[in-house]
């Protein structure tokens, strides 16, 4: 008699065989290492520097070279912006005040003006024909335009002169200006001007009262944009202007560095003293220029 021997097999589940799967972190993906890395690489990058030059302004020019360069300073001194101040410094801050008022105003005003008219009217050909204008000066370059503008200056006698650096920089910052405002007034509904209009509101109403609040990001950014680009131009004032009573700081900064050549602490200092003001007008604008370069992915 053959016998049968049977073992009781205990079925596995079919879970329990497959290798556990890892649960997804709550965070959402998988940190990126790498982009971190680099992340904090290009801060160190961005940041030594800036310490660099903050601590050397604050050195006394006998130590400087004695001591170690990213070392924070053991007695803080105040000599090297007493130096900068007293060698005309507040008349180079008055003049790049000047130019870059005198050239960002205007050049905003006139372009969100041509902005909204090329809007609004955009089926008029000789609208068409402006806009293809201010396009074709965004591929010229200020370099390629120098020796026009210096013979332009001569011409009209303004050689010398604030007002040499102000018309070549309205010029200059209308362009991308206009590009800027155009796109974001096209995002404006266009029932909003029509239910405008049906009120008896004219063109210049609907401008300042209408597009201008809903388009004021867009105006913060291209007015700090266009500031930061006068502010820190350097051509223009080197080759229109001769006398140092009309030298902006960007070359009043070059003429310190040939002054005290051997003076590094005084140089940066002077870098420090001109930076300032950008770094205000960047933080009292901030909102409005993060709005207005980030307004495009929101949409």
């Amino acid at each position: 008699m053959g016998l049968t021997h049977t073992t009781g097999l205990k079925r596995t589940p079919a879970a329990e065989t497959e290798p556990r799967r890892r649960r997804p972190r709550p965070g959402g993906e998988r940190p990126n290492r790498l982009g971190g890395a680099a992340g904090w690489l290009w801060l160190a990058i961005v940041i030594v520097p800036i310490y660099w030059i903050l601590i050397t302004s604050f050195k006394a020019q006998s130590t400087y070279y004695a001591t170690n360069p990213l070392a924070p300073p053991t007695e803080p001194t105040l000599t090297n912006y007493k130096m900068v101040i007293e060698s005309d410094f507040p008349l180079y801050f008055l003049n790049s005040l000047i130019v870059t008022v005198g050239a960002v105003v205007p050049a905003v005003t006139v372009a969100f003006m041509a902005a909204y008219a090329i809007v609004r009217g955009g089926a008029h050909r000789f609208l068409r024909g402006v806009n293809s204008l201010f396009l074709m000066g965004l591929a010229i370059p200020l370099q390629a335009t120098i020796i026009p503008i210096y013979l332009i200056i001569i011409r009209l006698r303004l050689y010398d002169s604030l007002t040499a650096l102000i018309l070549p920089s309205i010029a200059f910052a209308i362009p991308l200006s206009v590009l800027v405002l155009a796109n974001f007034i096209r995002d404006v509904p266009k029932e909003l001007f029509e239910s405008m209009r049906l009120d008896d509101a004219g063109e210049m109403t609907t401008l300042w009262r209408l597009a201008l609040p809903l388009t004021l990001p867009a105006v913060v950014t291209v007015t700090i944009y266009n500031a930061l680009t006068i502010w820190n131009g350097f051509l223009l004032p080197l080759i229109l202007t001769q006398s140092p009573d009309k030298r902006t700081l960007p070359l009043a900064l070059w003429t310190f560095q040939g002054q005290y050549s051997v003076n590094v602490p005084a140089v940066l200092a002077s870098v420090v003293l001109t930076t300032l003001p950008l770094l205000i007008l960047y933080v009292v604008g901030r909102r409005q220029l993060l709005s207005g370069l980030t307004a495009g992915f929101s949409r």
